[in-house]
């Protein structure tokens, strides 16, 4: 339980007047208030019964579909619990696709089944199924460049590895393989493609995710295969005879529908037109609850934005938490968010988004001009002894966030460990259970403190060179 914090001292009142001038852009009096709020977050904050609630009472929710929609009425009824202003929905329009089954094995030389998951948007296999020769390459790339005749009516197998690293930037490399591999499959007229799972893990679960599939003709089944299938049919190939596998892959796709962006906000009491946004998406993939990807990202702000309302009085300027929809699929709830907002982006001071898992925050990485840095080393001053370090000035503020920060809109990035990340990224093992509330407790001591003052400062964070 927490006590609410109007019930704080006299001094954390008399802290939030507001100063005629200051040597510097932060005054002493807002990071003493921040100070108080992070240390309170480390006793008492609650971000784990959000992500709680979300994972137990909703579930999987892929973008369009009956969870979706669940998760979109769950988050309406929670922020308004938690003390919003003011709670609204804006809708997307999204691509829908459900999963069906999906069941592999090696029929020669050596008979057995394999662990596999469609990727997302993946096409099925003919009623019948079908058979065919495995060809290996070490990434999408190799394939991309083979002869058609070397792939034509196999099933192309991608076997690139994931290398483990703490900021996951082990990701970018491998994930080229599930973004674009069927599309090169498709055009050298494959019969399928399979891909070693996108993760770090040596369990028997395979990772799906999202493909690009937007215009490709004639597209073929698409499979994550877990490691050590992946092992399995590596060592086959290594013996010098031709392995044949058989598909049997079904998946429905449906028509475009909506989704919603949920919307909460605590409204500034000088500038409400100016916002902090910060953000998670609301979507998860179907095979797991979703409760690293992005139930935390969704607990931690949510969390933030209850503690902040609780102060005896508002921030200076908005605080808006947005629960993006569909960024599973493609950031299109971001993409749609700004196409809607276009007019209104230079009243956003700064973005971020929590969308990396549940570990502890190690890093604050920033997008500011230089010469707003002082801002960013005031934070640190509080950011410091949660064990968070300095990192550089080049964040896109999470997933959600780069469609921001392409059009200016300056953005901060308070980076968990990712060591163990993409041992549960998108398959069925992410789950609640692997969410450490103490580790959730530092996640929010470190989103209140950059929030509170961003939204508190008297100045703003100017803008960013745009990207084309």
């Amino acid at each position: 339980m927490f006590r609410p914090l109007q019930t704080l001292a006299g001094g954390l009142i008399a802290a939030l007047a507001v100063t005629a001038a200051h040597a510097k852009p932060l005054s002493q009096e807002d990071l003493s208030v921040a100070e108080v709020l992070r240390d309170r977050a480390l006793e008492s904050s609650d971000a784990y019964s959000i992500v709680e609630s979300l994972t137990v009472e909703v579930g999987p929710r892929p973008t369009g579909s009956e969870g979706d929609r669940r998760a979109v009425a769950w988050a309406q009824e929670k922020m308004k619990k938690l003390g919003f202003d003011r709670v609204y929905t804006e809708q997307i329009e999204v691509p829908r696709w459900n999963r069906g089954h999906a069941h592999a094995r090696v029929v020669a030389p050596f008979p057995q089944p394999l662990v596999v998951s469609s990727l997302g948007f993946s096409v099925s296999t003919p009623e019948e199924g079908l058979t065919a020769e495995i060809v290996p390459f070490a990434d999408v790339e190799e394939l991309i460049e083979a002869p058609a005749e070397k792939v034509e009516g196999k099933i192309a197998f991608i076997n690139k590895r994931m290398e483990r690293t703490r900021t996951g930037e082990g990701y970018g490399p491998a994930v080229q393989g599930r973004s674009r591999g069927m599309r090169a499959a498709a055009g050298k007229k494959a019969a399928a493609l399979m891909i070693r799972s996108v993760g770090t893990d040596s369990d028997r679960f395979a990772h799906t995710g999202m493909m690009r599939i937007k215009d490709v003709e004639n597209p073929v089944p698409a499979l994550a295969l877990s490691a050590p299938d992946a092992n399995l049919l590596e060592k086959m190939l290594e013996r010098g005879k031709p392995v044949e596998v058989q598909l049997d892959v079904h998946n429905q796709q449906l028509e475009d529908g909506p989704s919603f962006n949920v919307i909460g906000e605590i409204t500034g009491r000088e500038k409400p037109e100016e916002a902090l946004i910060i953000g998670a998406h609301l979507d998860s993939w179907d095979e797991g609850t979703g409760a690293l990807d992005d139930g935390a990202g969704v607990g931690v702000v949510l969390e933030t934005a209850r503690m902040i309302a609780e102060l005896p009085q508002r921030p200076r300027r908005t605080l808006r938490v947005v629960l993006f929809g569909a960024e599973e699929i493609g950031l299109v709830g971001a993409k749609q968010y700004v196409q809607a907002h276009r007019s209104e982006l230079d009243n956003i001071v700064a973005v971020s988004e929590s969308d990396f898992g549940a570990d502890k925050v190690w890093r604050f990485d920033t997008r500011l001009p230089e010469s707003k840095f002082d801002i960013a080393d005031q934070m640190m001053q509080l950011l410091a002894p949660l064990g968070i370090e300095r990192g550089n000035n080049e964040t896109h503020g999470g997933p959600d966030g780069s469609v921001f920060v392409a059009q200016g809109v300056p953005a901060f990035g308070l980076y968990q460990d990712g060591t163990d990340y993409f041992d549960y990224h998108h398959t069925p093992n992410d789950t609640l259970d692997k969410v450490d509330p103490e580790n959730l407790k530092q996640n929010v001591a470190a989103w209140v403190v950059m929030s509170f003052l961003t939204v508190e400062m008297e100045g703003d964070l100017g803008r960013v060179p745009t990207e084309h």
